[in-house]
């Protein structure tokens, strides 16, 4: 596929952090570049690789879209970012086997998808958990822990990186850009549900 675009492939993806799936829009024609809209607006689709093993097996979460602590306040689920991203989803599995190198990794079968009235619900329960949390000033000490699906984790390269950020007292210190994340067992379960059982043994 890199090839075809006339694109290099780096040796590995410890300084290409989503390499992979900005090869994938560009194959695929997405046109939402940067915007928190869909990757393919006319259809409303996001697009999300998902690194697998030999296995079956998600091996991380999965990035949904940045945290602005000021907006999020006002944010409820219906109407929420985070749900926007994941109202019709593309998942395309990637090999990301360590010992596979990145050049010959395989691109799975994809799967356009939709939550279910549970899966929504569930998420939907995380998000106001998580949001109450950072629109009280909490930011800090939300882990990665809180969310039995959705969490928040720091986002960004730099690890020094803050933004100034509402704390408890109603000032602002800086913190840590966050993002909210999908857990690798969610997405485990949507392909166990949708793909053949042994090859997610």
């Amino acid at each position: 596929m890199a090839h075809a675009l006339h694109v290099q492939v780096p040796i590995d993806l410890s300084r290409h952090k989503g390499w992979v799936g900005g090869l994938l829009e560009r194959a695929l024609g997405a046109t939402a570049g940067s915007r928190s809209a869909p990757d393919f607006e006319a259809l409303g689709v996001e697009l999300k690789t998902i690194p697998i093993s030999r296995t079956g097996r998600p091996r991380e979460s999965t990035f949904l879209t940045s945290i602005a602590p000021r907006t999020l306040a006002d944010e409820r689920w219906p109407t929420s970012t985070v749900r926007s991203k994941l109202a019709r989803v593309l998942w395309v599995p990637i090999e990301a086997s360590p010992d596979i190198p990145l050049g010959r990794r395989r691109v799975g079968s994809p799967l356009l998808w939709s939550p279910s009235a549970e899966e929504d619900r569930a998420l939907s329960d995380d998000f106001e958990l998580l949001r109450r949390s950072v629109s009280e000033g909490w930011l800090d000490g939300v882990t990665a822990h809180a969310g039995q699906f959705l969490q928040v984790r720091p986002k960004g390269k730099n690890a020094a990186a803050r933004r100034w950020t509402p704390d408890p007292d109603g000032d602002e210190s800086p913190a840590r850009p966050r993002g909210f994340y999908l857990r690798a067992r969610f997405t485990a379960g949507v392909l166990a549900r949708h793909y053949h059982p042994a090859s997610l043994s």
